[in-house]
């Protein structure tokens, strides 16, 4: 996913919402990570665009001491409540590009469907730079693509979106070969031992719960409230000619790199 720049405020607005209704990751996807990076107690972790904490819990039950980077005040807060429990945990409040952290202390850092707000250079550096030697970086993100089983369903929404968002890409179903590209990016920056993998599932939605969902989506946030309003409305309208229900295919990225 490329570089995306303006609309990092609006997921702060939705910050209770985004945590209940975005989702978690695969055990794989875990199983993964630590396969490449030992965390234990001893450990220093950072995660980069904590969100709504979705992907925190694995690791801070390894017991390692980790960091997030949040740029979302609220969504800080809502993290500060759900990992209360956790004294290895903490949370600085700002964007990671901007944020001042010691360099070559850290053993991992992973960020979770966030990256991509940050440019590239400047993350892949930062990141660089803040891992000890050896230490390893685990990017992963989830891209949801249409109801696969139902084909008239999908035309129905494309058609609403035709009228309120028409700039809106076309859906793209993630690629073997968008993984792979994606994760080659760190070669340009000095990492080592590059590798991606793939994970698939399904999350079937009511259509309320669905409205629910795409609340927390940044372009969909930032459309003018009567207008978004009439927008979802004609959504779930849509869904619940089509049985009420929906399904979205799910394919999870995962990108490891280390630092030499």
């Amino acid at each position: 996913m490329p570089f995306t720049n303006g609309l990092e405020w609006t997921f702060n607005t939705q910050a209770e919402r985004y945590e209940k209704m975005r989702p978690g990751y695969v055990p794989a996807l875990y199983d993964d990570i630590f396969q490449l990076a030992a965390i234990d107690e001893a450990s220093n972790v950072m995660e980069i665009g904590i969100g709504g904490g979705q992907a925190t819990l694995p690791f801070l039950k390894t017991g390692c001491s980790l960091t997030a980077v949040e740029y979302g005040e609220n969504l800080a807060s809502v993290c500060c409540e759900k990992f209360k429990d956790y004294p290895n945990f903490s949370i600085v409040v700002g964007k990671f590009e901007d944020s001042c952290f010691e360099s070559n202390s850290y053993d991992l850092l992973f960020s979770a469907s966030a990256f991509h707000w940050i440019p590239e250079e400047t993350g892949y550096r930062k990141v660089f730079d803040l891992l000890k030697s050896g230490g390893v970086f685990a990017r992963f993100a989830n891209h949801p693509y249409k109801d696969k089983g139902r084909e008239g369903l999908h035309e129905a929404l494309q058609k609403i979106y035709g009228v309120y968002m028409p700039k809106a890409p076309a859906p793209h179903e993630y690629s073997e070969q968008d993984a792979s590209a994606r994760a080659d990016l760190a070669e340009k920056y000095g990492f080592t031992d590059i590798s991606y993998k793939l994970y698939h599932r399904t999350r079937t939605f009511t259509s309320k719960e669905y409205i629910e969902l795409l609340g927390t989506y940044s372009d969909h946030i930032a459309i003018e409230e009567k207008t978004r309003s009439r927008f979802f409305y004609e959504i779930e309208s849509v869904i619940n000619t089509f049985g009420g229900r929906i399904t979205i295919y799910d394919t999870i990225d995962l990108q490891l790199a280390r630092k030499p």
